[in-house]
């Protein structure tokens, strides 16, 4: 038997949401009405991938010096231009753009900032695996004026929503506003996200882990004998884990929010630009442990919660440990060392 709410447009969940909040001004339902139509936009674009020269790279570089595809500048420049209309954003930050992007003058400017990783896993896009958009909403914390870096440097726990957009056998939107974890089908012939997937929870403890064995070699001892745990056979304990990476982090992520697990992206000593871990903080890893909390999980740098900390730059990178509260929580028992 399906929920009460099973099938309801995104928009109508949202009105409901908004009607069961008295202080509720509409402003909020306004800007991820824009955020839904941009995500359309982006999926019929990655459908058409292998049709139209939407694959390969535009032949310029990110800030963080990496080569800029096609779909990534595509879906960086449609989440933009979709957005800055609404009226309701003072800011928004990329993880393509250096700066924070300000909103043009002809536009009215609201309460709210908008941070995004437009299009997470591009580098799948020529193998057609699926890929995800990441996004983050928060609220000004200051007056008037022009939006200074410091009111976006917060940490997680200061979000208002945050969700994801994945691109795969179907689209999908995940979202939460702080209070459950909802997804959304995109139907294809109606145009519209339904509502498929009531109030997320994710299992105590899954047996999947997600992540990168290449990378084994330059990790630090805890973290070896952690994955080496996880494959050590132990019925008792449901272990062997299975081992399931697709490189995406909304792919991977998705799969053990339905099933439970842990996505875990250590730091490594391959890269010493990448010292501290290659996952941005405000761009990926809290706007993802906004939703495994919401949703029952937990997410950790492997020494902290991932919301409580504080951002030093707008692009600041973390280890990520996610997903099941029970497998998170025994990952950071070994990276102590216990």
């Amino acid at each position: 038997m399906k929920a009460p709410g099973f099938g309801m447009t995104v928009t109508e969940h949202l009105l409901r949401e908004q009607r069961q909040n008295p202080a509720a001004t509409g402003a909020f339902t306004l800007l991820l009405n824009e955020l839904v139509m941009a995500a359309k936009l982006i999926s019929r674009e990655i459908n058409k991938a292998g049709l139209v020269d939407i694959y390969g790279y535009t032949g310029a570089e990110n800030v963080y010096g990496e080569q800029v595809r096609k779909l990534d500048e595509y879906s960086h420049q449609t989440l933009v231009r979709r957005m800055v209309h609404t009226g309701q954003l003072c800011a928004i930050a990329s993880e393509e753009d250096a700066d924070l992007i300000t909103i043009p003058s002809q536009y009215p400017v609201g309460e709210y900032m908008f941070l995004m990783d437009p299009l997470d896993g591009s580098s799948n896009i020529d193998v057609n695996t699926s890929v995800g958009t990441i996004f983050s909403i928060h609220r000004r914390s200051n007056g008037p004026g022009p939006v200074t870096l410091d009111e976006v440097l917060k940490k997680g726990t200061e979000q208002v929503a945050a969700g994801y957009v994945i691109y795969g056998s179907s689209t999908m939107l995940v979202y939460t506003t702080g209070q459950g974890v909802n997804g959304f089908t995109l139907h294809p012939s109606l145009g519209e996200f339904l509502l498929s997937h009531e109030d997320l929870r994710i299992p105590a403890r899954g047996k999947i882990y997600s992540v990168n064995e290449g990378n084994y070699q330059y990790w630090d001892e805890p973290v070896r004998r952690y994955v080496d745990h996880l494959k050590t056979p132990d019925p008792a304990s449901g272990r062997p884990y299975t081992s399931r990476y697709i490189g995406t982090l909304v792919s991977d992520f998705h799969r053990n929010l339905m099933k439970g697990g842990i996505f875990m992206y250590p730091a490594d000593h391959k890269d010493s630009k990448k010292p501290h871990g290659k996952l941005r903080l405000l761009f990926e890893a809290s706007p993802m442990a906004y939703v495994i909390e919401k949703a029952g999980g937990a997410a950790s740098d492997g020494r902290r919660r991932i919301l409580d900390i504080e951002p030093e730059s707008l692009h600041d990178r973390v280890p990520l440990y996610i997903g099941s509260p029970e497998d998170v929580a025994e990952a950071e028992r070994f990276l102590r060392g216990e």
